[in-house]
């Protein structure tokens, strides 16, 4: 019963159910077997270029807290995901071309939770030579 006292303690709140809000949905194409999940804050400061290209060894899910981020994966256009904005990379094979800051006057911050394959980095850098050998992959750039 709603505003009830159990066992004499506080009356119980009703705003755990509108308390939800879903901001993304996303069915990864693979979870690394045994993986263990990491969160984080990223912060850059004003203009900042952010992780030059990587990958993760498993799929990663992100929030913007404060400010712009560049975001832009192999095979997708780049976009601007700004504070409140959420995004997901699927890892393994991908390259994460950006994730810098999109603002030159305040920083951006931001969380990722990311599912990483048990023995290997969370983050990998990806050589000059590989990126030439795979520029047919990425969307076309913003002229």
């Amino acid at each position: 019963m709603a505003g009830s006292n159990p066992a004499g303690g506080q009356p119980r709140s009703n705003a755990w159910q509108t308390a939800l809000t879903m901001l993304q949905e996303a069915q990864p194409p693979f979870i690394p077997a045994g993986a263990h999940a990491m969160t984080v804050v990223i912060e850059y400061p004003p203009g900042d270029p952010g992780t030059p290209p990587h990958r993760h060894s498993g799929p990663a899910f992100g929030y913007v807290l404060e400010g712009e981020m560049v975001f832009e994966l192999e095979g997708e256009p780049e976009r601007i995901v700004r504070a409140g904005e959420v995004f997901w990379e699927p890892g393994g094979d991908v390259i994460h071309y950006q994730d810098g800051n999109n603002r030159d006057d305040v920083r951006v911050r931001f969380l990722v939770t990311m599912l990483c394959e048990p023995g290997k980095p969370m983050l990998v850098l990806v050589d000059d030579e590989e990126l030439a050998q795979r520029k047919d992959r990425r969307a076309p750039r913003p002229t």
